[in-house]
């Protein structure tokens, strides 16, 4: 009769831990933890599509993201791919002397997140743990008014269901190779935004790239740490209208400008149009 009642007390405690997704597969819940689904192969795409395919995308159909895709994207900004011995595990993106600066929150919408089965996950800021490939809530809400007022009121940023939020701890990587270090804490950031960028591609979601924004609001509303400086928002959702580029029609498209005169020679300078920048730079 013990017996019975220690399991039915062990049932009672683990079972509101533990929320439905469907398929069978489920995401565990550990107080404010959530165990995101284990990294695997989710897309037939190829490395070459998703380049060809890659374009930012600022215009969401209403719907959320899965915590399928959550789990893949995170997995490609800090993620672990091999355990390197000694306590020391490498992740998706190379850093300069494997001093990997960079912290990752996600600001999560109202219904942003689907669980499967008609369940979402809560609404609110989360950090990403690349140890246990887990999100921590930070602060529960909808946060993602503050954060297009903090970004100059980019739309992309208040309609998307889901924010990625990269943050960089400088001295991390400054104390080894000084001034110099900062500049390899921001080409590490570049590394993880085109991950995010293909495996936005490859899952058919899709991102844009945003650097105008507050550093300090941005620090503030996802409860970074004062030596955690923000140097990316990545919108991330559904597009409204898919991107659409074949082989051929690229093929196609050299052809033609291999034809032209002004392409031989000097590279032309290409305009970009105003509302591009205000992305920053590189977000087209």
């Amino acid at each position: 009769m013990s017996a019975l009642l220690t399991v039915g007390v062990v049932l009672y405690v683990l079972l509101p831990l533990y929320t439905p997704k469907g398929e069978g597969v489920g995401v565990t819940v550990l107080g404010d933890e959530v165990l995101l689904p284990l990294p695997g192969r989710v897309t037939a795409l190829t490395v070459e599509e998703a380049i060809l395919l890659r374009k930012s995308i600022r215009e969401w159909a209403r719907e959320p993201i899965t915590v399928e895709h959550l789990s893949m994207l995170l997995w490609a900004t800090q993620g672990i791919v091999e355990d390197a011995g000694f306590g020391w595990y490498r992740r998706a993106a190379p850093s300069a002397g494997a001093t990997y600066p960079l912290e990752v929150y996600v600001v999560v919408g109202e219904r942003g997140v689907s669980l499967g089965g008609g369940s979402y996950l809560k609404a609110g800021v989360y950090k990403y743990n690349y140890l246990r490939h887990s999100i921590t809530l930070v602060k529960e809400g909808d946060f993602r008014a503050d954060l297009w007022r903090a970004s100059l009121r980019q739309d992309w940023v208040k309609t998307a269901p889901v924010n990625i939020v990269i943050c960089a701890v400088y001295e991390r990587t400054t104390g080894r190779y000084g001034e110099r270090g900062v500049r390899y804490v921001h080409m590490e950031a570049g590394h993880v935004g085109q991950n995010i960028y293909l495996v936005a591609t490859a899952l058919n979601l899709g991102t844009v790239a945003i650097g105008a924004f507050y550093d300090d609001e941005v620090a503030r509303i996802v409860g970074a740490a004062k030596n955690e400086r923000p140097l990316y928002i990545f919108p991330v959702g559904v597009p409204e209208r898919p991107h659409r580029m074949t082989f051929e029609e690229l093929r196609e498209l050299y052809t033609r400008l291999r034809g032209s005169e002004g392409s031989r020679g000097t590279t032309p300078t290409l305009g970009v149009p105003e509302h591009e920048e205000l992305s920053g730079p590189g977000s087209t």
